[in-house]
């Protein structure tokens, strides 16, 4: 995505069902579950640069001695700061306390992070400052060890105020209005109120106070806590907690908006937002990873038993599909293959945009995360001259001439590298007043990969705003030279906010609604926006199942060719001496190529959730009034 966006948190939870000794003699450390922690959280680097953070809880502590532990950094490069913090640690008791280095009871009473129990979380900052109070994981700490409660997760919630307000109405008083804060307040008062009721029943069973401790530990239902919890929650969400005395959970939104994968055997539970993730750090085959299906949990008692509940009714299935298309790992077998027919499907487009003429053609993709999809649109290409070949043989017949022959089959599509990144110089450009300057340096170029009158076509994962486009790639491309930049993107058009994790929150943000303004003031339509917005004004305060997603309206007059037709003017640089055009992935294509994850609010505007309609009327609303604010 040459568009930079921030998106998407990632999760890790690993819990080792042997005792640590178990560990020490068969993989020589007593550090394993930490270790292999590390490598699940930098193997999910992408989706969390703002932050991350670790939690430990050790099963089976005496009171008195530390049993749980975080560590959370918002430094440059963060997964790697906790760690170092964390093995400095795990050092330093070691090089104070020789007798600590083979005694795994001693390490585990006296040093930090080592617990059967562990959670990781990598972040991305959507909404809120990049400070170390946002990075997860959230603590809820409590005298009594059932009512600990560490929380992490994947997650964005649509109705925030109203989630607060109910907190309030409990008789809580939240510190902040942020949706980590909510939820973890709202999961820790339902088991607040459990603990105490099933306290109270083991008291009247004439248990002493002592004795009821590892009681409620067993009896706790977990499902049930967060049944209760979560019977408002409007977002997308793959949420985990760890309870002070072991028990451990995943969640997943009914809608499975957001991603969780778990992995079991005799040795562990391992659950993270990719599936790759577990795959390589485990050294597991890809079926021996599950998904959790949507609106369920996976729960993990402090006695290692583990279920799968459902814990909200699934709704229909609306996975996101920018997973597949960016924000996940291309590692994984089936967002492989996706990727690649991504680019297949937009052949036939690129063709008619290019005349057919594929000897005057050079193929490229711009950034590296579309390389997958430049595969499938080259792997198609050559499918059809391979057709083209073959028709053109069967013509000359029998006759054919060795050195006709020689031609027909020279013939293969022109692939180059034509633009490369400059990672370090993205990292310094900060400051608005020079970044339009210095923003054209992104880029470098491959001088003299195209030939002067070529056609250039440069496959991108999405365009969002289309800015680096504008500013940077379109230009440094045209000193190349070509006769017409073909600019494909292999996902459709994006119309609509996200309000589910992806930091996509203002309409003018996008260069598809942007254009789809300039068109109705081309077209003096502009008596249509003001109709929407009296439209949206009127649901501000209707219930949620009465809310209807009028932002539809604005763009319906046209149709895609006509939008994306005009964004290649919009995103043409002044000066430019090639011919510009923009093509998109078609909704049905996207669908064929992403057939479990079909989740498409942003392209389509058909949201999985009442508050994701709320969200996009809100974002016209603060379009039409001027402000510049998120809609949630």
């Amino acid at each position: 995505m040459s568009d930079a966006i921030k998106h998407e948190c990632g999760i890790s939870v690993i819990r080792l069902l042997k005792p640590l000794e178990y560990y020490q003699k068969k993989y020589g450390t007593a550090f394993y579950g930490v270790n292999k922690m590390y490598l699940m959280m930098e193997k999910q680097h992408n989706r969390g640069q703002d932050g991350a953070g670790f939690a430990s809880i050790k099963l089976d502590m005496n009171a008195g001695e530390r049993y749980m532990s975080r560590v959370r950094s918002a430094e440059q490069q963060p997964i790697q700061d906790i760690f170092s913090q964390i093995n400095h640690r795990i050092n330093s008791a070691i090089l104070e306390h020789p007798e600590y280095a083979d005694n795994i009871a001693l390490q585990k009473k006296h040093i930090p992070y080592i617990g059967e129990l562990l959670l990781g979380h990598v972040r991305y900052g959507t909404f809120g400052k990049n400070s170390i109070e946002s990075v997860h994981p959230f603590l809820r700490q409590n005298n009594w060890m059932h009512r600990n409660l560490i929380v992490a997760g994947n997650f964005n919630m649509t109705n925030v105020h109203e989630l607060f307000d109910n907190l309030v109405h409990l008789g809580q008083h939240p510190k902040e209005m942020a949706d980590t804060v909510t939820v973890m307040e709202k999961i820790g008062h339902f088991l607040d109120d459990e603990v105490a009721k099933l306290y109270k029943q083991i008291k009247k069973e004439g248990y002493n106070k002592m004795e009821a401790s590892p009681l409620i530990a067993e009896r706790l239902k977990v499902h049930k806590i967060l049944k209760r919890a979560t019977k408002n929650f409007d977002g997308g969400y793959a949420m985990a907690g760890l309870l002070g005395h072991g028990d451990a959970f995943v969640l997943r939104d009914p809608a499975g908006i957001r991603p969780a994968y778990y992995y079991k055997d005799d040795e562990i539970v391992a659950i993270a937002s990719e599936r790759p993730a577990i795959q390589t750090v485990f050294n597991v085959p890809f079926d021996a990873v599950k998904e959790l299906d949507p609106g369920h949990a996976i729960i993990i008692k402090k006695s290692g038993n583990t279920v799968i509940k459902e814990v909200l009714p699934p709704t229909e299935r609306k996975a996101c599909s920018f997973e597949r298309i960016y924000f996940s790992r291309g590692s994984d077998k089936e967002i492989y293959q996706e990727r690649k027919e991504l680019g297949k499907l937009i052949f036939p487009k690129i063709l008619t945009a290019i005349k057919g003429n594929l000897h005057k053609t050079v193929f490229s993709y711009i950034p590296n995360t579309a390389e997958t999809s430049f595969f499938g649109m080259v792997k198609e290409a050559q499918n059809y001259l391979n057709k083209k070949k073959e028709e053109q043989i069967l013509a000359l017949g029998p006759n054919i001439t060795s050195e006709q022959l020689h031609d027909i089959l020279k013939v293969r599509p022109r692939i180059e590298k034509v633009a490369i990144k400059d990672a370090k110089l993205r990292t310094f450009i900060t400051q608005d007043s020079s970044r339009n300057d210095l923003v054209a340096h992104v880029y470098d170029i491959s001088y003299g990969s195209v030939k002067e009158g070529d056609n250039l076509v440069i496959i991108d994962d999405s365009i969002v705003r289309g800015t680096t486009l504008k500013n940077s790639i379109l230009r440094i491309l045209d000193r190349l030279s070509p006769k017409k930049i073909v600019v494909v993107s292999s996902a459709p058009q994006i119309r609509y906010p996200d309000c589910y994790g992806i930091d996509m929150a203002k309409l003018e943000d996008f260069i598809a609604f942007k254009a789809a303004h300039e068109l109705h003031k081309d077209r003096n339509s502009l008596a249509l926006v003001d109709t929407i917005y009296q439209k949206c004004l009127k649901q501000v305060n209707s219930k949620d199942h009465e809310v209807i997603n009028y932002v539809k309206e604005f763009y319906e007059p046209f149709t895609a060719e006509e939008i994306s037709v005009k964004i290649g003017q919009l995103l043409s640089p002044e000066g430019i001496r090639a011919e510009v055009q923009i093509i998109y992935q078609s909704i049905q294509n996207l669908h064929r190529a992403c057939p479990k994850n079909l989740g498409d609010w942003y392209f389509t505007g058909n949201y999985p959730t009442a508050g994701g309609n709320r969200v996009v009327n809100r974002a016209f609303i603060n379009f039409y009034e001027g402000k510049n604010q998120r809609a949630y």
